[in-house]
């Protein structure tokens, strides 16, 4: 009895997180597409308008992440399923958002720091996308389901 209520207390706590999460996802949405916009006045203000807009490509990147992540939290919310798919989907949408965003950031750094082009760094994040990509394809539309009714046995 007592197992049965702790964990229906832990699963409403749970879901209390998930909904802070949606939030905090929310509003970290809405900073990022604030930072696109900030982004998008400099390059335009300042002139520098090709790196510019790949830096502020760079920033849209993690506004797509970060939708994929709300559209995982409402599946969840909605039916308790979380999809595999998607965390695959934020690794991919990572990794090319670093192979966009290192050039410009390297083009931008003084000879003195060390920052140039990195073939083996290049190479390292194609080859992690193309074993992302294939996994990806294995998995499929491979699903965990989870029983958050927790009075009604599965």
């Amino acid at each position: 009895m007592f197992e049965k209520k702790l964990i229906q207390l832990l699963s409403q706590f749970n879901n209390l997180l998930h909904m802070a999460l949606t939030v905090a996802l929310a509003i970290a949405s809405v900073m990022v597409i604030w930072q696109f916009s900030v982004d998008v006045f400099h390059a335009i203000t300042h002139g520098y308008l090709i790196k510019g807009f790949l830096q502020s490509l760079g920033t849209l990147f993690l506004v797509w992440t970060l939708s994929s992540l709300i559209s995982a939290e409402i599946s969840f919310l909605q039916n308790g399923i979380l999809h595999v798919r998607v965390f695959i989907e934020v690794v991919i949408i990572t990794l090319l958002r670093q192979l966009l965003v290192a050039p410009v950031q390297m083009a931008g750094a003084t000879p003195s720091t060390g920052d140039e082009f990195d073939p083996l760094h290049f190479g390292l994040i194609l080859a992690a996308l193309l074993v992302i990509g294939i996994l990806h394809w294995l998995v499929g539309g491979a699903s965990i389901a989870i029983n958050r009714n927790l009075d009604k046995p599965t």
